[in-house]
Formats: C-alpha cells, sequence, structure tokens
C-alpha cells in the first residue's frame, strides 16, 4: 500500500489553537515525577463483595503492564483485573485496579515486593463489581515543564482566558501512536489491507479513526471561532453526561446554558446511522468527514454506532507557578480528556524521547 493512498489529515501539533500561539517553549517529562496523574473514581468502594479495589501508585511503568504484575501476585487471570483508564508510562499515577478477593481461607497477596518494580499497593478495599474501563469522573494533573520562560503578565492572561471558555476537547496524539502509526494501521484495516488483527489492536486502530475525524470536524470549528458556541442544529450535551438533544433553534435560555458551562456543543464519533445533528452543522461535518474517505463509510460498515464528543473541555482548579524557569500546572479534567489539549493552548512541549504507550486521559 503506498502512502498516496491515504487520506491526508492534520496531525495533533498543527491542530489550531483557541487562544493564540504558544508563549513559549519547556521540556515535558524529564523525571517520571514531572508528570503526576491521579485518578478520580466517583464512587467509593462498597465494602463488600467478591472484588476489592486496589489504589496504586505506580513510577515509570504503562497500566497494562501493571495489570499483569497484579494479576501474576495474586495468582489470578489477567483477564479478571480490571481497571478505568490508561496511565501514561513515564509518569507518576495513583489510579484503580480491581482483582477478586482470595477465597475463604487463602491468604491474601503479598504486594510488597511489587514496589522494586514501581508498584505500590496503598489501599486495598473489598467491592461488588469489577471495575470497567471508564468507569471514572476524572484525573487531577500536577504538571512541571523545564527550560520555561515565560512572561508573566501574558501567562496570567492566558490562564484566564482558558479558565473563562476552557480549551478544545481534542484526542491527544497518545491516541494516533507514533508518528500517528495507529492511523496509517487503521486505514489498513478499513481498505482491507490488513486482516487477522487482534481484537484489541484492531478496536485501538478503529478508536483513532474515529478520534481523527472527531479532531478535523473541532479543528474547523476553531478555524471558525464557533467550538465554544452552539449553532442552530447542534446537538448539545449536557455537562458531565453523554447524553445530549438535538437544538434546531436556538433561544436565550440555550446560549445561558453555554456561558454557565452547563451545556456544550459537540461533534461526530463517526459509527452507522444518520448524523444526528441538522443544517448547517450536518453539512459541515459531512463535509470534513469526507476529506477522510473512505473511513467514514468504512467505520460505519464496522458496526459502530454515531456518538457525540463535547468540542468544549473545561479546565478545573487550574493553578500555575512560574519559578527559576520551571512552570508548574495543576488543574483536573474530565474523564476521556487529554492533559496535552490543555498545555498546548500554553505552551509549546518537547521531550527528549518519544513515549507513546500511554493515555494521559
Amino acid at each position: 500500500m503506498s502512502d498516496s493512498t491515504l487520506p491526508r489529515w492534520t496531525t495533533f501539533n498543527d491542530l489550531p489553537r483557541a487562544h493564540g500561539e504558544p508563549l513559549g517553549s519547556g521540556q515535558l517529562r524529564v523525571e517520571p515525577e514531572d508528570f503526576q496523574v491521579t485518578e478520580v473514581l466517583g464512587f467509593e468502594p462498597d465494602g463488600e463483595g467478591d472484588h476489592c479495589l486496589l489504589w496504586v501508585r505506580k513510577t515509570g511503568a504503562n497500566t497494562e503492564w501493571v495489570a499483569r504484575r497484579l494479576a501474576a501476585t495474586a495468582g489470578v487471570p489477567l483477564s479478571t483485573v480490571g481497571y478505568a483508564g490508561l496511565k501514561d508510562r513515564w509518569a507518576v499515577t495513583e489510579q484503580w485496579f480491581s482483582l477478586p478477593r482470595p477465597r475463604a481461607g487463602e491468604p491474601e497477596p503479598d504486594w510488597g515486593p511489587l514496589a522494586e518494580q514501581g508498584i505500590e499497593v496503598l489501599e486495598v478495599h473489598p467491592h461488588r463489581r469489577k471495575l470497567k474501563r471508564g468507569s471514572l469522573s476524572g484525573n487531577r494533573f500536577r504538571i512541571r515543564l523545564r527550560d520555561c520562560r515565560l512572561d508573566p503578565a501574558a501567562l496570567d492572561a492566558r490562564l484566564e482566558s482558558i479558565r473563562a471558555r476552557g480549551v478544545p476537547n481534542y484526542f491527544g496524539e497518545q491516541r494516533f501512536g507514533h508518528d500517528d502509526g495507529n492511523l496509517h494501521r487503521a486505514h489498513a484495516l478499513l481498505t482491507g489491507a490488513a486482516r487477522r488483527v487482534p481484537r484489541h489492536q484492531r478496536g485501538l486502530w478503529l478508536s483513532a479513526a474515529r478520534s481523527q475525524i472527531f479532531n478535523e470536524l473541532l479543528a474547523e470549528r476553531v478555524r471558525r471561532g464557533d467550538w465554544d458556541r452552539l449553532q442552530p442544529g447542534d446537538c448539545p450535551q449536557l455537562a458531565g453526561r453523554h447524553s445530549f438533544f438535538l437544538a434546531e433553534t436556538l433561544d436565550e435560555t440555550l446560549h445561558e446554558r453555554v456561558a454557565r458551562f452547563d451545556l456544550h456543543p459537540t461533534g461526530p464519533l463517526w459509527g452507522r446511522g444518520e448524523l444526528p445533528s441538522r443544517l448547517d452543522v450536518q453539512g459541515l461535518e459531512h463535509t470534513v468527514a469526507a476529506g477522510l474517505d473512505p473511513w467514514p463509510e468504512r467505520l460505519a460498515g464496522q458496526g459502530l454506532e454515531q456518538e457525540r464528543r463535547s468540542l468544549r473541555l473545561m479546565v478545573a482548579d487550574l493553578t500555575a507557578d512560574l519559578a527559576d524557569g520551571c512552570l508548574r500546572l495543576e488543574f483536573g479534567l474530565s474523564s476521556g480528556a487529554y492533559a496535552t489539549s490543555v498545555l498546548r493552548e500554553i505552551v509549546d512541549t518537547f521531550e527528549q524521547l518519544q513515549r507513546r504507550d500511554g493515555s494521559d486521559g
């Protein structure tokens, strides 16, 4: 397959920004401690049941590898281990895992030796159910950027703008793999050049293609300046929920709900069936998706359903400290959001090594 057969897409670094050009640059993830993530589950352990929830701090390890080590230590199949989300390897992250509880009379696993491998089990709680992917409300981030020289006044103004408007809710570059490799593989899969693909990889590649269609649509809305405002025919989504409704006509109440972040405009996660949007919004979504033909039609043929994702990402409790050439940022994001989509609205980031083995959202 020649690269000439590939659709042309916009790389993550070239996506338009909503708040202006970066204020400078900074080095990201010199050490794992420079990128810290704390998972927010959104519910409490049940305190009883056939499973247990483990609160784990991992350093320099990706989520799937940790799951394998936990399974081996507990003597259970890997398939019985649950977790809510993937987290970057080159980071210090705290997240929840679930495993079956030992049967009556069986000893509790000894988690202590895992600390030598960068895995610390901080808490263990009985729970009724296996933890499912996506069953978290969000993540808290503590990020340090080094070699970062910024004008303090410009930084304050940029942070205030982000607090007031949010940022475009792009899927981060981690979704697409090194050098957009997941998109190349998705194209091979969707055009029949790749066969007998394992289920996990198949899902990863299809998700990358859907994510790129969404990013292209969001990029066009950013260029038009209406990524954070409803247009007639939009499908606004309720904040903190996946549900949405069609708004063919707009009134003051809808505009006010968008202004107070109760509603957000959405874009398509492509699948079978008719787009739920209408009017010029639907026309724009079809036009943008056609630029990535044959992906939209082939994604529909894979059995994926039409879904929607918010175009706007709100950044909670955003704070910054700039001193001695280091910028320290703290903020919270909802589930499925990417910290890199926030960082790119402030500074250009660079890393000494390309590390793309997990999600930051």
